[in-house]
């Protein structure tokens, strides 16, 4: 019996993976945004419930030998697993109820497939299916249309696709269980509420590492307001390491630039992720300080509208901007999402209104 080895050249491994993720092709293989999400869709398919580190290593791993270039980096694949929690392909623990006490804080699961019908009756797709590629037979999986790390089909003349992906088994969610987030409410009164709290918690005594948010830095440049604390006195929104896992996102009160009482997040009866509450509770802040964060506007063709932001927003603000518009590449800046311009006056005033944000002086 003769073996024949045959040579596979990157190139034809990556052409051979968007085939059979089912990604339109390229000219030219490159890890896109499209193949990193088909990717690590399937890995979680195989991995989860596991930590992000061990999904993000997995990929990282598979993917060495494939470019020469950086397109695989920890910090890029990092930010593809978070928009594929904030789009739903995963969730995280407190999204989840298991009786397992193996399972940590910090692991994802995969989520079962589902759907959303947008306002212009689009169906937004998520889920994953352990094991498989995809879960759609070929006629609906033709009708997939893949943006950045979503996926969508437009409504049919001829089929309902609606009908279609119920017979398939996939869950129907609506609009306002998708786009459940919280009740607006003044920036002071969360700053206090969450003061009072913070003041309930006993001596935490010295915290090594302690990063925090420093509000005295400009709003416009999220990773430069990180630092080590000197000698700053009162209140701020913290990370703290911990022996396993990724460091711990809290509220702390510090002394002299010590720390004298934390609280860590998310609080007890909450739904949103500790990182959630802490990036809302910093725009808080920020506007309780008359300074608050900021995003520009700008009129694209007379017909969208794209907001760059220059901090993280919260997973439930995200998650209203991928379903009625897209995520697109940041122009100097953190995030930047394209709405429809008919969309665009309602989604912006509910950013206002529950996060407290300000627009630029140079958008338009």
């Amino acid at each position: 019996m003769t073996v024949v080895i045959t040579r596979v050249t990157p190139n034809e491994v990556l052409t051979s993976c968007r085939q059979i993720l089912g990604l339109p092709a390229v000219q030219h293989q490159v890890v896109d945004n499209l193949l990193l999400a088909g990717l690590l869709r399937r890995s979680a398919g195989i991995n989860c419930p596991c930590s992000r580190a061990t999904l993000s290593a997995s990929l990282r791993e598979c993917l060495e030998q494939l470019s020469k270039d950086k397109q695989y980096s920890r910090e890029r694949v990092d930010d593809a697993i978070e928009a594929l929690i904030v789009g739903g392909d995963l969730l995280e623990l407190n999204d989840v109820v298991t009786d397992d006490m193996a399972v940590k804080g910090t692991w994802v699961f995969a989520a079962p497939p589902s759907f959303v019908v947008r306002r212009s009756r689009n169906i937004f797709l998520f889920g994953i299916v352990t094991d498989q590629d995809t879960f759609l037979p070929r006629f609906l999986q033709e009708l997939v249309i893949y943006e950045r790390y979503t996926r969508m089909i437009k409504p049919q003349h001829d089929l309902d696709v609606v009908q279609e992906l119920r017979k398939q088994g996939l869950q129907q969610l609506s609009e306002s269980a998708w786009f459940k987030s919280p009740k607006p409410k003044k920036a002071s009164t969360m700053l206090d509420h969450f003061k009072r709290m913070l003041d309930k918690q006993t001596p935490s005594g010295t915290v090594k590492d302690l990063q925090i948010l420093d509000p005295t830095r400009a709003v416009t440049y999220y990773r430069g307001r990180w630092r080590t604390p000197k000698n700053e006195n009162g209140t701020f929104v913290a990370r703290r390491p911990q022996e396993f896992g990724a460091p711990i996102w809290c509220f702390a009160c510090l002394k002299d630039g010590s720390p004298v009482r934390i609280l860590d997040l998310p609080h007890k009866r909450t739904r949103w992720r500790g990182c959630d509450t802490a990036w809302c509770l910093q725009m808080a802040i920020d506007h309780c300080r008359g300074v608050p964060q900021r995003y520009r506007r700008r009129s694209v063709d007379g017909n969208l509208v794209r907001f760059d932001f220059f901090s993280p927003l919260p997973q439930w603000a995200q998650r209203r901007l991928m379903i009625f518009g897209e995520s697109v590449p940041p122009e100097k800046c953190l995030l930047s999402y394209q709405l429809p311009a008919s969309e665009a006056c309602t989604e912006e005033q509910h950013l206002r209104q529950t996060l407290w944000l300000s627009v630029t002086a140079d958008s338009n």
